[in-house]
């Protein structure tokens, strides 16, 4: 099983980033990489076992399901169902937890999945370095850094 772990801190309070990560339909309005996204069956975008499908602006498409949202613990939990990555048994949780000095938010995502062990390395920098960064990269700008 492949394992992910990517942190950051971020200039800003936890709710501040919680209000914008906790959406699970709002990956186009954080992330540099979805171009758009909706929750199957007009199901609400907290309601545990909703399904996001979103398009990636590369043209993938990807479908997500969230399997845990805390507002307590600011931890979202979620499983891949279909993807162009070559990933099974995906699961993923970004969680925050406040820093109090200086009123910024350390920020974890990470990722265990199955994939082929020749692509395993690629996976991990991919989901690791690309997606994962690349959204933290994108909340940093946001809050100006």
């Amino acid at each position: 099983m492949a394992k992910v772990y990517t942190s950051t801190v971020i200039s800003a309070s936890v709710a501040d980033v919680w209000r914008v990560v906790r959406d699970f339909n709002g990956l186009p309005d954080w992330t540099p990489f979805v171009a758009d996204s909706r929750i199957e069956q007009n199901m609400p975008a907290d309601q545990i076992g909703c399904i996001r499908n979103f398009t990636l602006k590369d043209g993938g498409r990807i479908r997500e399901q969230l399997l845990g949202l805390s507002d307590y613990d600011f931890t979202c939990t979620y499983s891949i169902l279909e993807s162009p990555m070559g990933v099974e048994n995906y699961i993923a949780t970004l969680s925050l937890s406040p820093i109090t000095d200086g009123n910024a938010t350390f920020a974890e995502w990470q990722a265990d999945f199955d994939c082929e062990p020749d692509r395993e390395a690629a996976l991990i920098q991919q989901v690791g370095g690309g997606v994962f960064q690349g959204a933290f990269d994108a909340l940093k700008s946001r809050f100006g850094r």
